[in-house]
């Protein structure tokens, strides 16, 4: 059983940074993982995903070259660096592992984390 458990959220003027981290109980190897958001009343989105063998992390371009995907296979912990916050970045965060299947789309994902909150206020 995978059991992945996120940390980290909170609240943040734009401009700041945080650092959320999800943590996996329950053997997955060295799939895949991702992190999603969802804002109310719109469609869970892809942020990030990594391959723990290798190659390029994958990024939505909202986010690339603020946000950092990584993840230590050792602490079975994945982590995304958040900077640069905007007001649009605000939404549920949410882990997700073990990919078939185009990484941008949330119903190729296995397994699912509960969410952390990211609030970014102006």
């Amino acid at each position: 059983q995978v059991l992945l458990v996120e940390s980290g959220g909170g609240s943040v003027q734009a401009g700041g940074s945080l650092r959320v981290s999800c943590s996996n109980s329950g053997y997955i190897g060295r799939k895949w993982m991702g992190w999603f958001r969802q804002a109310p009343g719109k469609e869970r989105e892809g942020v990030a995903a990594i391959w723990a063998g290798g190659g390029s992390p994958a990024y939505a371009d909202s986010v690339k070259g603020r946000f950092t995907i990584s993840r230590d296979v050792a602490k079975a912990t994945l982590y995304l660096q958040m900077n640069s916050l905007k007001p649009e970045d605000s939404a549920m965060y949410y882990c997700a592992a073990v990919l078939s299947g185009s990484w941008r789309e949330w119903t190729n994902w296995r397994y699912w984390g509960q969410g952390t909150q990211v609030t970014v206020s102006s």
